[in-house]
């Protein structure tokens, strides 16, 4: 049983846990989207959501606290200046895991995590497509109808050519 195990050791120390989450979370406030294994990106989602919210409210003292986990003055700059306005009237769930199916080598399961806000192509809601029944009466109707308009195209091209061609001789 696993009784009061918050949260994933993901098979290191403590030490090697807290300073890989704070490269990962320094990666993603960078890049705004990495590629990682679904257990890291879960275990990153946990670690990187409560900074950005702390982020939200530019004082010294988040700054300093917000510091203590990252240790990079450019990823401070990068989540206190872009990243905190994008966000800020967000009241969370700052970033989106997509799984992106098994790695090649040890079938691991791959994902993408990126910050919500800063991908424009999922701001975009996908066109919803019109569901249709698939009949054969339909396709043959609707190829009959493509095939004729080319084969008049091609009849109304053909005289115009050879009337060329003979002004040309």
């Amino acid at each position: 049983m696993r009784h009061n195990k918050k949260f994933n050791h993901l098979g290191r120390t403590a030490s090697h846990r807290a300073s890989m989450l704070a490269n990962m979370a320094i990666s993603l406030i960078m890049h705004k989207r990495i590629t990682t294994t679904v257990a890291k990106a879960k275990a990153l989602k946990k670690y990187v959501e409560p900074l950005i919210t702390k982020a939200k409210e530019d004082t010294t003292n988040s700054r300093r606290v917000v510091f203590s986990y990252l240790q990079n003055k450019e990823a401070i700059k990068e989540l206190f200046g872009e990243v905190s306005q994008k966000v800020g009237d967000r009241p969370g769930g700052y970033t989106r895991i997509i799984k992106l199916g098994t790695r090649q080598g040890d079938a691991a399961q791959i994902c993408f995590i990126e910050l919500v806000d800063f991908d424009p192509e999922m701001a975009k809601a996908p066109a919803a497509k019109k569901a249709t029944r698939r009949s054969r009466k339909s396709n043959k109707s609707a190829e009959a109808t493509q095939e004729a308009p080319v084969a008049e195209v091609a009849a109304e091209e053909a005289p115009a050519a050879e009337a060329e061609a003979a002004k040309t001789e």
